[in-house]
C-alpha cells in the first residue's frame, strides 16, 4: 500500500516503529535499557508539549502545519542494523523540530498537549503502553494511563492496538511495506482514516483551566518513569545529628571543668560537705635530683621529637642535577627519530625537614586515701614534667589532683618554680571532672599532636564514676590519644583502652611518665 506523508496512516506507522526499533535493540543489548528509558523522559514529552497543529480548512490557500512526529517523507522499512541505534531512531523525528530563535520566548506548553480524543489517546498508547511490551517501560509505571486510555477508546480498541503493536515488535527491519499497513489498520482500529491527516482536537475538547486526564497521566507516567531511575539519595544518618549534639555538650562540659579547676575560684564549691578538701598542702624548692631529672627528661624529649630530613628525589629535562646517562642516550635517540624528547637525565635529591609534632601530657592523680603512697612521687612527677615539656617547642603539659574536689597542680603552660605537694585523704573521688578538666586544658581530644594522659590510681570508684569514666576514655583513645594508667599494685583496676603499669616503686614514677612521654612522641 502507498501512504502519503503527513497522513494518519504514515504518523501511525512511524509511532510504531518506535517502539519496534527499541523492541529489536533489547534482544540484542538488554543492558542498554536504561539509556531507552531515559530517551523516553527526555523524547516522549517532545511530541505533547509542541504547540496543537490543525488540518487545512476549506478554501485555504495556506499550508498549515502537521504534528511534529509527522514523518517529512514516506516512511520506508527501518535501516539495517536499527537495533544498534534504537535511542537515535526513536528521537530521529523530533530532531527536525524548528528552534526558537536566539532570544525569542518558547511559546510551548508546559505540561503534555494531549485531548480526551481517541487520536491522541492511541498516540499516548503507541508510545508509552507499547514500551511495556517492547521491555522498556514496566506496567506499574503506565498503570494510570492505561485506565484513562481504557476510559477514552474501550477495552476491545485498547486490546486490538496491543495486538497490533506486538506484530509491529515482531515485523523485520527490512518490511517497511508491513509497518505501513499496520499504520493504516492502526488507524481504521479507532475510526481514523489513515489518507488524511490527522484529526485536530474539536472544539470543546481542548480545556483551558487546566491539563487534561489524559495529560495529567502522561506526565503521572514519566514522573514514575524518573523516579525509578533516578540515582539512590546518599545514605542518611539519623545519628549524625545526635552525634554532633553529643559532641558539642561534651566540648561545652569540658570547657566550663577546665574554667571551675584552673581559674582561681570562679564558683563557690557547692559540694563542701565531702569528706576530704583536696587541697595544696604547701610548696617547696625542687630538689637538685628533681632539676637533673628534669634536664634529662627534656634531652630525651628533644631526641624523641626530633625528626630527620627527608630526600625527595626529582628529575628534569635541564641541570642543575646528576647526569644520568641512560636517560640522555634515550634523550638523544628521541631528539634523532624526530620525537619530542620525553626523558629527563637530570636527577636532583632535595632534603627537607619534618616538622616535630607538639607534645600534649596531662596527669591525673587520685588522692583518695588508697593513693597516699603516690602523693609525693606524683608531685615530683608533675613538677618535672612541667619543667621538662618547656624546653619542647609547642608542648603542654597540667597536672590536678582528683579526690572530693579537683584541683589543679601544675597549670598548662605554665613552668612552676616550687614542686606543690598535697596529701591522699580523701574519702571519694570525682574522676570524670578531671577528665573533663584536662581534656580542655591541654587539648587532648584534638589530632595533630602527640597527646598522653596518664591516670594514677588504683581504680577503685563509685559506680556511676566508672560508667562515664569508661566513656570520657573510649571517647579519647578514639581521636588517638594514649592512656597511660599507673597503679601501685595487683589490686589495681583500670579501665579499658588504658595501658597498665605497675610501680613496684613509687619513686620511679617520674621515669615511666616520661618513657610513655617520649614513646607518644616517636610514634606520632
Amino acid at each position: 500500500p502507498k501512504t502519503a506523508a503527513g497522513t494518519a496512516g504514515a504518523e501511525a506507522a512511524e509511532l510504531l516503529e518506535e517502539s519496534r526499533i527499541e523492541a529489536v535493540h533489547l534482544r540484542g543489548r538488554p543492558a542498554d535499557r536504561r539509556w531507552l528509558r531515559a530517551c523516553v523522559q527526555q523524547l516522549i514529552l517532545t511530541d505533547f508539549t509542541s504547540p496543537p497543529t490543525h488540518a487545512p480548512t476549506s478554501g485555504s490557500t495556506t499550508p498549515t502545519p502537521v504534528p511534529s512526529t509527522a514523518p517529512s517523507a514516506t516512511p520506508g522499512p527501518a535501516a539495517s542494523g536499527a537495533a544498534a541505534s534504537g535511542a537515535a531512531a526513536s528521537g530521529a523525528a523530533r530532531s527536525a523540530e524548528p528552534t526558537p530563535e536566539p532570544g525569542m520566548r518558547s511559546t510551548a506548553p508546559a505540561v503534555p498537549h494531549a485531548a480526551m480524543t481517541p487520536w491522541d489517546a492511541a498516540r499516548a498508547a503507541a508510545l508509552l503502553l507499547a514500551r511495556v511490551d517492547a521491555g522498556v517501560l514496566d506496567s506499574d509505571e503506565t498503570s494510570t494511563l492505561a485506565e484513562i486510555i481504557t476510559r477514552i477508546l474501550g477495552s476491545d480498541k485498547v486490546a486490538a492496538l496491543s495486538i497490533v503493536w506486538k506484530v509491529a515488535h515482531a515485523t523485520a527491519d527490512n518490511d517497511g511495506e508491513r509497518m505501513l499497513a499496520l499504520g493504516r489498520f492502526w488507524c481504521r482500529i479507532i475510526g481514523v482514516d489513515p489518507d488524511q491527516p490527522p484529526p485536530a482536537p474539536k472544539p470543546g475538547e481542548e480545556s483551558s483551566a487546566g491539563p487534561s486526564p489524559l495529560a495529567a497521566a502522561i506526565t503521572s507516567t514519566l514522573g514514575a518513569v524518573a523516579s525509578a531511575d533516578a540515582p539512590p539519595p546518599p545514605p542518611v544518618d539519623p545519628d549524625k545529628k545526635t552525634r554532633r549534639r553529643k559532641e558539642k555538650a561534651a566540648h561545652k562540659r569540658a570547657r566550663d571543668a577546665a574554667a571551675r579547676v584552673f581559674t582561681p575560684n570562679p564558683y563557690p564549691d557547692a559540694d563542701s560537705g565531702r569528706v576530704g578538701d583536696t587541697r595544696i598542702t604547701g610548696t617547696r624548692p625542687p630538689t637538685t635530683a628533681e632539676q637533673a631529672a628534669a634536664r634529662k627528661l627534656a634531652r630525651h624529649l628533644r631526641a624523641a621529637a626530633h625528626r630527620e630530613r627527608t630526600a625527595i628525589y626529582t628529575t628534569s629535562a635541564t641541570p642543575p642535577g646528576r647526569l644520568r646517562m641512560r636517560e640522555a642516550l634515550a634523550a638523544e635517540a628521541q631528539r634523532a627519530a624526530g620525537a619530542v624528547p620525553t626523558a629527563q637525565p637530570f636527577q636532583r635529591t632535595i632534603h627537607r625537614h619534618v616538622p616535630s609534632p607538639p607534645l600534649r601530657v596531662a596527669i591525673a592523680c587520685d588522692v583518695s586515701g588508697s593513693m597516699y603512697e603516690l602523693a609525693g612521687p606524683v608531685a615530683s612527677a608533675a613538677w618535672i614534667m612541667a619543667r621538662a615539656v618547656s624546653h619542647i617547642g609547642d608542648a603542654r603539659s597540667a597536672t590536678v589532683i582528683f579526690g572530693a574536689h579537683v584541683r589543679p597542680v601544675t597549670h598548662p603552660g605554665q613552668v612552676p618554680a616550687k614542686v606543690c605537694e598535697f596529701d591522699a585523704a580523701d574519702g571519694t573521688e570525682r574522676f570524670t571532672e578531671a577528665i573533663d578538666a584536662l581534656e580542655a586544658a591541654a587539648e587532648l581530644p584534638r589530632p595533630g599532636a602527640a597527646r598522653l594522659l596518664v591516670i594514677v590510681s588504683d581504680g577503685h570508684f563509685l559506680p556511676d564514676q566508672c560508667t562515664r569514666g569508661q566513656q570520657r576514655i573510649d571517647g579519647l583513645t578514639a581521636t588517638g590519644c594514649g592512656v597511660l594508667w599507673l597503679g601501685l599494685d595487683h589490686r589495681t583496676d583500670p579501665m579499658t583502652g588504658a595501658h597498665l603499669l605497675t610501680l613496684d616503686d613509687p619513686a620511679e614514677a617520674a621515669n615511666t611518665i616520661g618513657k610513655a612521654a617520649a614513646h607518644a612522641l616517636r610514634h606520632t
